[in-house]
């Protein structure tokens, strides 16, 4: 089964970042739209800044009396 694909446009491009884009694909072997896509996917799979401080503020408060080895041994023996 294939996967679902979108569509992104992207306009207003400035001409010099079409080109490094361009170039960069070339050396890859890619095509300038593969080349992106795999860019905004690792970039997709980043956290925000915002993401990523309401994960931590998620978590609750800390103790910074436990050292980190034991948080981490902590986590890592609840995770399945």
């Amino acid at each position: 089964m294939l996967a679902r694909m979108a569509i992104l446009q992207v306009r207003r491009l400035p001409d010099d970042t079409h080109r490094i884009l361009k170039s960069r694909a070339a050396r890859n072997g890619q095509s300038l739209s593969d080349y992106v896509a795999g860019l905004l996917s690792v970039a997709a799979r980043q956290p925000t800044l915002d993401e990523f401080f309401d994960r931590v503020h998620a978590r609750g408060d800390v103790d910074p009396g436990i050292p980190a080895a034991a948080v981490l041994e902590r986590e890592s023996a609840s995770q399945p």
